[in-house]
């Protein structure tokens, strides 16, 4: 088929595949998998191949990108030990575990070991787009290992296709590629971040901010390739420090049109994706000896089984050791029960990169055909295609049978945001009125207008707590607000335009109303500083914060117009 017409196929087929999610009420990739496979079926569409380098190269940076963008900080560093035992020695046990079963059951070792290498990362769109039934914590927990993890996959990969086409590692070998893949892909993600940074904020305009938030991942990526380490943690490090300068990189503008452009093109690259992962599957089954079939289904439901019973083994043993060597109490508030446990191995999910490793594969080795690559995609495929169609259907139910307790965190730290906000710029009224110059009305009108958003916060907050209600000005806001220092307002809105230096102050409704919105402006950019505090000393989580920011750039396109931020 010519391009376009597999584009247009594509098109429809997400525009369906989501139309059925949204009325069975099933998850979109599911669906968007399910109807790869049926258009599997089309001999038209059997010439229809998955590049590998396509999904490293395009799908990848745009998908991991923005994950990295709106996955928490705070959490990371929170269980950052961890996200770092489980994106590094679970991989390496995985690789082996599953390449010796596979290797038990006649694949050859060292096609075994690339099979091992393949599957053993959990894939970060996969777990994006269907753990969203996890809690918070453990959501994020899995969705920053997914995101890390490929560095160590590719160091085990890249040995092990090296062993099988004739190389030999030493010792100092391997630690040096597990080194370079890691501080290399750091060292790149936070020089192109950087320089991105220093980009956008000199700019103001929200195309051009996105145009270089858009070129970030791709350069993180090229770069780290270039030297040898890791292009998808170079991609999730850029990601975290662009999340984390947000509010001094960005305008409102910028952030509102970031906000609705990057979900909508990540949607749609994932979607292309899940539909051409049904269709490889098909052509990877019709390439394989029908004699082979049963023998390799075996293998990939053994691999499978292998596959979750070390994630849930492995997750045991190292909470078991934690325990032994840190007795804090902080440590035990974030022990995990057995059955978090099995609903994390459940949300273990496989996806694109490993289908990519699968499919990179090389076809010869030394001028001879490479042993056992056939058997690596069509294994690899059917892992894919259990964790997703088998794991992701049963994780709400396993969800629901964890009896995980109710987590109100996020609501109880977006409504201390919103108080210490309002809070704070109640405390600052008549300091930036001074500033201003505005008048009596106009300080006593907006004075008004956050006193009666305290009183329903705090009523809010007080029928949840079921204690009296919070005085206006003592929520402790007063303190977080009391360094903020910020630049004259006036100076960024423009002067007003109805006054004149030789002229008596204008007390007509539209002077009213200029000095109004100039001191809605300045309000709204006290409460980022205060936000940005809270954010940065981890009061808030990061989600949380960056909620509360959306809500504040909607409130000041309202009132200065979109044409005025751009």
């Amino acid at each position: 088929m010519e391009g376009l017409e597999v584009t247009v196929l594509l098109a429809l087929t997400i525009l369906a595949g989501t139309v059925v999610a949204m009325r069975v009420r099933i998850a979109a990739p599911l669906v968007l998998l399910v109807l790869g496979l049926l258009l599997g079926f089309v001999p038209q569409l059997r010439e229809v191949q998955l590049p590998p380098e396509t999904v490293l190269l395009l799908f990848l940076p745009v998908m991991l990108f923005w994950e990295s963008l709106t996955t928490s900080l705070r959490s990371i560093r929170r269980d950052f030990r961890g996200i770092v035992l489980v994106s590094t020695l679970l991989v390496v046990v995985t690789a082996f575990a599953v390449g010796g079963a596979a290797a038990a059951l006649g694949v050859p070792w060292t096609a075994a070991l690339i099979l091992g290498a393949a599957i053993a990362p959990p894939d970060a769109t996969a777990v994006s787009a269907l753990g969203r039934s996890l809690p918070r914590r453990n959501f994020m927990l899995l969705k920053a290992e997914s995101l890390t993890n490929d560095g160590t996959a590719l160091v085990v990969y890249g040995v092990a296709v090296g062993i099988a086409t004739g190389d030999s590692y030493t010792a100092w070998d391997l630690s040096w590629l597990v080194v370079l893949s890691y501080l290399g892909g750091i060292a790149a993600g936070l020089l192109v971040a950087w320089a991105a940074y220093l980009f956008a904020r000199r700019r103001r305009d929200a195309l051009t901010i996105n145009l270089g938030l858009f070129a970030t991942p791709f350069t993180a990526y090229l770069l780290a390739e270039l030297i040898g380490a890791s292009g998808v943690l170079a991609v999730v490090v850029a990601g975290l420090f662009v999340s984390y300068q947000s509010a001094r990189i960005s305008t409102a503008a910028s952030r509102r049109l970031t906000e609705s452009a990057w979900p909508f093109g990540s949607y749609l690259l994932n979607g292309a994706l899940f539909v051409l992962v049904g269709i490889e599957v098909q052509v990877v089954a019709r390439e394989i000896p029908g004699w082979e079939v049963a023998w390799l289904l075996l293998v990939t439901v053994v691999v499978w089984v292998v596959m979750l019973v070390v994630r849930f083994v492995f997750q045991v043993l190292s909470i078991t050791l934690i325990r032994l060597i840190d007795r804090r109490p902080s440590q035990r508030a974030r022990r995990m029960s057995h059955r978090a446990r099995v609903v994390s191995t459940v949300a273990g999910f496989r996806g694109a990169v490993s289908l990519a490793l699968a499919l990179a594969v090389p076809a010869t080795a030394s001028g001879a055909p490479l042993e056992g690559r056939d058997e690596i995609i069509f294994v690899t495929a059917g892992v894919i295609l259990l964790t997703l169609l088998v794991q992701g259907p049963l994780l709400p139910a396993v969800v629901r049978w964890a009896r995980f307790p109710e987590d109100f965190g996020e609501d109880e730290e977006r409504s201390l945001a919103e108080r210490s906000l309002s809070g704070a710029a109640y405390q600052v009224v008549d300091e930036l009125a001074d500033e201003l110059g505005v008048g009596d009305d106009t300080r006593e009108r907006v004075r008004r207008d956050l006193e009666e958003r305290l009183e329903v916060m705090n009523a809010k907050a007080a029928a949840k707590a079921g204690a009296s209600l919070v005085v206006a000005g003592s929520t402790g806001a007063a303190g977080v607000a009391g360094s903020a220092g910020s630049a004259d307002p006036s100076d960024a809105t423009g002067a007003d335009p109805l006054a004149d230096e030789d002229a008596e102050v204008d007390l007509s409704p539209v002077h009213r109303f200029e000095e109004y919105r100039r001191m809605q402006l300045a309000i709204l950019d006290r409460k980022r500083e205060v936000l940005l505090r809270l954010r940065r000393d981890g009061s808030i989580d990061d989600a949380v914060a960056n909620s509360v920011q959306t809500r504040l750039d909607v409130e000041e396109q309202r009132i200065a117009g979109v044409e005025a931020i751009d």
